[in-house]
């Protein structure tokens, strides 16, 4: 994997329960500790099990349940915590970015089997973490500077970098749900970065299309689809888009990841990223509740996999919410009510 030549500031420190908590920043942060989250009494213990209808693993972390949910604003686990302020994930009066192990975690490397073999059944190896955007409780990428942006992707890279050296993990995906309609419980500005110890059946499919087929070189030139440019990336919509107003971020020029980022390239992406969340949100005047996911290349594809962030709105119309119908989770086709064709079109007059 290649060596990111990091412009942003980084800083560890291991939190008093042993989490590891990376800082990101155009300054150096030098910042004392205040209060942080007391440890939990017992770690995650996940685990999955084969689903040999749809070939796919499914994740059971029972400690999930306990997750914060919806906490009155002083007492968000994700703002900046003063000296002698309530107990956070970032226990400092200011951040700009930060990146920390997951309390509640879905995956872990520590996971062990502690179940009977009378199915199939394996540790739900991997990692969780949480990404904070901002120390603020408000706002959102779209509406952030640039250069927090810019800090965001050269966390991402080194996330990447980090987590991809470890033996046991073979995909890693950050991203990001918004809005109360795709249940999100903690409304400060945040994504999260998920890493697998197996390859999912969706990202299998993506990279076994991506040996055989340049299909997003096709649609880079078909103008229809093309919604807005900058100089080294592109929005587009798929002509075989899933969910109304969906629409992804690709290179120009191939790269596996993120991780093959040019760091002069970044500013380039980075606003096109804000304009792409700004477009949503312009489009019904209102915040676009999203899902965004960013897919790099698994360990073993890194020759042809063609990164792409995709975002995945929640609204087909000003005041109506695209809800996954019976058919579409018994069976998982989607019924789409508009034409990628047409939503590229009233993308690109936003």
């Amino acid at each position: 994997m290649k060596q990111f030549a990091h412009k942003a500031k980084i800083r560890h420190h291991e939190k008093e329960d042993g989490r590891d908590l990376f800082l990101f920043g155009t300054e150096e942060h030098t910042l004392k500790p205040t209060n942080d989250m007391p440890p939990l009494t017992t770690k995650p213990q996940p685990h999955k099990r084969w689903n040999p209808f749809t070939s796919e693993w499914v994740v059971y972390s029972p400690s999930r349940q306990d997750r914060t949910f919806n906490p009155p604003k002083e007492y968000c686990p994700l703002c900046a915590v003063p000296e002698d302020g309530y107990k956070g994930e970032v226990p400092f009066a200011n951040f700009e970015v930060a990146v920390f192990e997951n309390r509640f975690a879905g995956l872990h490397l520590d996971a062990k089997k502690n179940l009977p073999d009378d199915f199939e059944y394996s540790p739900a190896l991997g990692r969780c973490e949480v990404v904070v955007y901002s120390s603020d409780h408000t706002g959102n990428l779209g509406k952030m500077p640039n250069s927090r942006r810019e800090t965001l992707v050269e966390a991402w890279i080194h996330r990447y970098n980090d987590l991809l050296s470890r033996d046991q993990i073979k995909f890693v995906m950050p991203f990001e749900n918004r809005g109360e309609a795709v249940g999100v419980t903690l409304p400060h500005p945040h994504g999260q970065i998920y890493s697998f110890e197996h390859v999912p059946t969706y990202v299998q499919n993506m990279a076994k299309t991506f040996r055989t087929a340049n299909l997003i070189g096709d649609i880079l030139n078909n103008p229809e689809l093309v919604v807005d440019e900058s100089e080294h990336f592109a929005q587009i919509v798929p002509p075989f888009a899933r969910f109304p107003f969906e629409s992804w971020i690709v290179p120009k020029k191939r790269m596996a990841g993120l991780w093959e980022i040019q760091p002069s390239q970044i500013p380039d992406y980075a606003e096109l990223l804000g304009r792409v969340i700004r477009r949503y949100d312009a489009i019904f005047d209102d915040t676009m509740p999203y899902v965004m996911l960013q897919y790099s290349s698994p360990k073993g594809d890194e020759k042809s996999f063609y990164y792409n962030a995709q975002f995945l709105p929640f609204k087909r119309d000003a005041n109506k919410l695209k809800f996954l119908a019976g058919c579409e989770q018994g069976t998982g086709v989607f019924l789409a009510d508009i034409l990628p064709e047409d939503v590229a079109k009233r993308l690109r007059e936003v």
